[in-house]
């Protein structure tokens, strides 16, 4: 697309250098900034506002499941993460710990935590005496702290945003249930709210969460078909409860272990959202997140009553519980218009002296630039019905590219050749950890999900007979 203004021009173009356009995109929408410790962003309120609802979305959702919000402290003693093997193998490159407090060295390293299983863990052990305490069923709204070596805002920060499940149940049936369950959750409101269709199915055992019995993930395919993990949840069996004493009693008059799970999405979903339906000029927000799902702009604004119309009809809209603001400012229109489209705002409306004699406003639709006339008497029930149109047609264009960028692969030429062209790749795998490292180690590409209902006969590495068939992706 010819960058045809000058907001355009700020941004790298999106088909010759994506990871450019990203990172303009979130510091020129003013999403982030980056933090004065390497590693860090400040989410600005724009950005912030997605979060608030991402979050409005998912605790409604995790409510109805039965599920409360708790908090549990940020600090850990670093003797709970020793407690369980897999667990603190797996997190120790990442962990940051706090030596020193109010001037003394602890006697007690401290963890900041990187996940709560352990600390969690260690209240439930407190909690739970009988089956008739069960099931557990608690949400965390939080933040993390992760020592990443490479970051990018969203995708991978030292510190980030999210929410953790964590549930005790009496037996694995339940707590298998409950884990696909909560997958189940994440998958709906990725299609409903971010208009993002995902792939789902449980993980290798080298890409599984450290402690879990299995885990299973929320793949999303990105704009240049990479993909991202876009959430998980794990069923934990009784490795933690194990580790903490997690026990009750049943009715038979025995202890017993219970069964734990946990699940998550982070902030992480921003970027996806970005990645996902950002075109040459911007962010494209999907109408159920975006923070202004409508955008008023005055066309001829010193005009006699034309501020005054502009007012009337934000708050119109408002009543009507459309997200609505109005641009008053002394730029330009068409500079508005730009700064609008760059930050991903669904629809535009533009009202001048016009548009008021013939009673009518402008509306311009982000996904397609579609421009149309409205009636100004039913304004806000057009608004409503455009967006719930925009909303559909940007899930709608996100599963056509899902579709069409899944090619199988029969051996490594062919799987290297897919990644290479963008695209997820369906291949064969017979289950050994040599084959799975050699195909990151020669196509950059890694097992995202085992794909359930898959057919592959051979090993697209080694080519014995594969026991799974796999979706392989270059990933963020």
């Amino acid at each position: 697309m010819a960058k045809d203004n000058q907001f355009v021009n700020q941004i790298a173009d999106i088909e010759t250098d994506f990871p450019r356009w990203y990172t303009d995109v979130v510091l020129k929408t003013q999403l982030v900034d980056y933090g004065p410790v390497k590693g860090t962003m400040v989410i600005r309120p724009y950005g912030y506002a997605i979060w608030e609802n991402i979050q409005r979305e998912l605790d409604a959702r995790f409510k109805a499941t039965g599920h409360q919000n708790a908090y549990f402290p940020l600090l850990i003693p670093y003797s709970f993460m020793t407690r369980e093997a897999e667990h603190v193998e797996g997190f120790a490159p990442e962990v940051a710990v706090v030596t020193v407090g109010g001037g003394e060295e602890l006697a007690e390293p401290l963890v900041i935590r990187p996940t709560s299983e352990t600390i969690i863990g260690e209240m439930y052990s407190k909690w739970l005496q009988s089956y008739r305490d069960l099931p557990i069923l608690i949400n965390q709204w939080a933040n993390v702290v992760r020592w990443e070596k490479t970051t990018r805002p969203f995708l991978r920060t030292s510190e980030f945003l999210w929410q953790e499940g964590h549930t005790v149940h009496a037996t694995e049936e339940e707590a298998m249930e409950e884990t696909m369950k909560m997958l189940g959750v994440y998958k709906e409101f990725a299609e409903t709210c971010l208009a993002i269709p995902v792939f789902t199915g449980r993980k290798t055992e080298k890409e599984k969460f450290a402690g879990a019995v299995a885990t299973f993930g929320m793949e999303a395919m990105m704009h240049d078909g990479k993909s991202l993990q876009a959430g998980t949840s794990h069923y934990l069996g009784q490795n933690f409860a194990k580790a903490f004493d997690i026990r009750f009693l049943d009715k038979d008059g025995t202890h017993k272990y219970g069964y734990t799970t946990s699940w998550g999405v982070s902030t992480r979903l921003i970027g996806a959202l970005i990645m996902a339906h950002g075109d040459q000029r911007g962010l494209v927000l999907p109408p159920v997140v975006a923070p202004v799902q409508a955008i008023v702009i005055p066309i001829a604004a010193k005009k006699e009553g034309v501020l005054e119309a502009v007012a009337a009809l934000r708050g119109q809209l408002a009543a009507a519980g459309i997200r609505a603001e109005t641009d008053t400012s002394d730029n330009s229109p068409g500079w508005k218009f730009n700064e609008w489209e760059m930050k991903g705002v669904p629809l535009r409306i533009e009202l001048g002296p016009r548009d008021l004699e013939a009673g009518k406003a402008v509306l311009v639709r982000r996904d397609t630039h579609e421009k149309t006339e409205a009636s100004l008497q039913n304004i806000a029930e057009t608004v409503q019905k455009l967006l719930a149109d925009i909303q559909a047609n940007l899930l709608a264009r996100a599963k056509e590219r899902k579709a069409a960028r899944v090619v199988p692969a029969e051996n490594m030429a062919q799987l290297l050749a897919g990644v290479e062209g963008g695209n997820f790749v369906e291949a064969g795998w017979c289950g050994c950890r040599e084959c799975e490292d050699a195909v990151k180690e020669q196509t950059a590409a890694s097992a995202r999900v085992l794909v359930e209902d898959g057919h592959a006969e051979t090993c697209v590495c080694c080519g014995k007979k594969a026991k799974h068939t796999v979706l392989f992706a270059r990933a963020y």
